[in-house]
């Protein structure tokens, strides 16, 4: 089979999955907005993503021709435009199903006055856009570049691309985190704390921009985060398939892209099977489309493994992947679940007050990264067994990993969607059955979006691997002397980067909430009939506190991940930077899954208390949660998505340079 046909597979899935998503637009807008309050709220939220965003962009803006001139200038034209556009395509991803989300919101909460299974539907759907973005931009976007760079030796300009994705990622990701996450703990600490206020009162300041956070951190970061993932398995996939043309033939190169696209076909099946069904709960039914999506995926892996590659054990070796990665995510749910052991416990432990709240909270966050971790490193051992110790079984494990992809971006967008319609139900005064509907669908999408982080911790573990493999074998480093001084410190220096860059995301939080927490007291204060829901906040300040702060942060975690593997790389050559890539990989991969269930199951346990299962709102053990889940925030949507990215963009600046270092 010749490699432009081969490759038509993916381009038409590609397309196929943006037609989807349109017609999936289409049928969101066609929906009625409710009431006029409804659509005021609504166009707070959507004015205030809208003016993050433009800003974001701009300032991202600002960066790229002096990086795209220094990868010109050091390695041609064609990796300064392939890094431009991964970039691009990765930030328009996130930027139109962020923009749906906002839309879709508004009309899950006209939803949920008249049916349970029509929100839930609609906010499904509406997170589908995303999902199907993701997947179709960057598949037609690399079927281009391909038709463009050809040969099996361009395939090194493709590394611009996955730099820029991961660039951009990193960027939308701790900008987006940082917006969200200080909105949200200024909102929580003054409004539910001190003033007694519920979360989404209309009267809280903070209150509109922590939905607009909601969608620029859990909407456009992850899409951006999402995106890069998946476009750097292809990329890499490809790469290493160079070294396999012998046992393959040119199939060796593109059954990672053919594959993907498989993956992106049984998403859309495991996607149109979920809607609400009679004595099934909806996270059931969205366990359910996950495993469909799982299944069809392996079937597809099936055929490709026989009869494009004739070779069972890719087969074998994907299906370990498909497992770690299910293992990781429901281990996730285990730990931040509401029915589970560690959030009862943890949210029984509040009435002892916050610091056992947190302490519990912690404990159990430090036991969570142990399974995910070793269904990751079996399942690599497994597929390198099976094989007979071929590196390419690694390829089709790593690329089996991203078969749910697009089903998980849709059900992680769920969360978001969710989470607005209830906002913008309490800012609109409805209660009665739709409330309980929305906040039911909300605790529904909180699990779930502590899930799709753990998938995307283990498949990012997973990624990393693959890339730092791809890196060694380009490298040609067949051994390493780990009694040499320079390995060491590579591998030394690389377990040690993911802290200071968790530092200064957590510490950037920090510092936006304490901005937060003073405005939002300083309102309260000077805004006659403010409490008295006399008077209007003044929602745009926050809204732009949280911007500027934001992005003023966004910049040296970035500088970080790309200046540490260039002088490493540059003063002691390939061999320790490649350390630097596993102490990185390790280290990161602990500190994410720590992160992300900590953060999710801190939360949870403040839910609990909010949906009457453990306490009632208002108590004493409620106004101890309410701390520990301000603890957790900044853990599971800034720390642990940045440690994430930060791995693999290391990997794609290894891999960038690679030929200078060589040359």
């Amino acid at each position: 089979m010749a490699i432009f046909d081969a490759t038509l597979f993916p381009f038409g899935v590609g397309l196929v999955a943006i037609l989807v998503a349109i017609f999936i637009i289409r049928w969101i807008l066609k929906k009625d907005s409710g009431t006029d309050r409804m659509k005021e709220v609504s166009g707070y939220i959507v004015v205030g993503t809208r003016a993050y965003l433009k800003r974001q962009i701009k300032t991202i803006f600002l960066a790229m021709p002096w990086l795209a001139a220094l990868l010109s200038y050091f390695f041609g034209w064609q990796t300064s435009l392939t890094f431009i556009c991964g970039a691009l395509l990765s930030l328009l991803a996130g930027y139109i199903g962020m923009n749906v989300a906002v839309r879709a919101n508004v009309r899950a909460t006209n939803a949920a006055r008249k049916s349970s299974a029509a929100t839930f539907r609609l906010s499904f759907m509406g997170g589908a856009v995303t999902g199907l973005l993701v997947t179709g931009i960057s598949m037609l976007g690399l079927y281009v570049l391909r038709l463009i760079f050809s040969g099996p030796e361009d395939l090194q300009v493709l590394v611009g691309f996955g730099f820029g994705a991961s660039l951009a990622a990193l960027f939308a990701q701790i900008g987006g985190g940082i917006f969200t996450k200080s909105a949200d703990i200024g909102a929580d600490l003054v409004g539910k704390l001190e003033e007694g206020i519920p979360e989404d009162d209309p009267r809280n300041p903070a209150v509109v921009a922590d939905l607009v956070g909601d969608n620029v951190g859990d909407c456009a970061g992850r899409g951006s985060d999402l995106f890069q993932t998946f476009s750097d398995d292809i990329i890499t996939g490809m790469i290493l398939g160079v070294l396999f043309v012998w046992k393959y033939g040119p199939n060796a190169i593109i059954f990672p892209f053919v594959l993907e696209s498989v993956g992106v076909v049984a998403s859309m099946i495991g996607i149109s099977i979920v809607k609400e069904r009679k004595r099934l709960s909806h996270s059931t039914v969205l366990y359910i489309g996950l495993l469909t999506t799982a299944i069809i995926g392996a079937g597809g892996l099936f055929i490709l493994a026989n009869f494009m590659m004739n070779d069972i054990t890719l087969f074998l070796a994907g299906v370990f992947g498909i497992i770690a990665m299910l293992t990781s995510t429901f281990v996730a749910l285990y730990y931040t679940g509401l029915t589970g052991k560690p959030v009862r416990q943890t949210a029984e432990c509040s009435k002892g007050g916050p610091a056992i709240n947190v302490i519990t909270g912690l404990s159990f966050g430090l036991q969570s990264p142990i399974l995910p971790i070793v269904a990751v490193i079996a399942s690599i051992v497994l597929a390198y067994w099976v094989s007979g110790g071929s590196a390419y079984a690694l390829i089709a494990a790593n690329i089996s990993t991203d078969i749910i992809i697009t089903f998980i971006m849709a059900s992680d967008t769920f969360g978001p969607i969710t989470d607005n319609a209830g906002g913008i139900a309490e800012m609109s005064g409805i209660s009665g059955e739709a409330s309980k509907t929305l906040e039911g669908l909300d605790a529904v999408g909180n699990t779930m979006k502590a899930a799709t982080k753990a998938y995307a911790m283990a498949s990012g573990t997973y990624t990393s691997f693959t890339i730092f493999a791809t890196y060694f074998a380009a490298a040609s480093i067949i051994g390493i002397d780990v009694t040499t001084p320079y390995a060491i410190a590579g591998l030394f220096i690389g377990v040690a980067l993911p802290f200071p860059l968790a530092s200064l995301t957590i510490s950037a939080t920090a510092k936006g909430a304490f901005k937060m927490v003073d405005e939002v007291r300083r309102q309260f204060k000077e805004i006659l009939g403010l409490r008295e829901g006399k008077a209007t906040p003044d929602y745009a300040k926050c809204i732009d506190i949280s911007t500027k702060f934001a992005l003023k942060q966004m910049v040296l975690p970035g500088l970080l991940a790309i200046a540490v593997p260039i002088t490493v790389g540059l003063l002691f050559g390939p061999t320790p930077l490649g350390m630097l890539l596993i102490g990185a990989t390790a280290s990161s991969a602990m500190l994410g899954f720590f992160f992300n269930n900590t953060g999710a199951l801190l939360d949870n346990a403040k839910k609990l208390h909010e949906t009457g299962l453990c306490g009632t709102k208002g108590s004493e053990s409620h106004k101890a949660s309410i701390v520990g889940d301000t603890v957790g925030d900044p853990l599971k949507d800034v720390a642990g998505p940045s440690v994430l990215i930060f791995m693999k963009l290391l990997g794609m600046t290894a891999l960038l340079m690679l030929p200078a270092m060589l040359g």
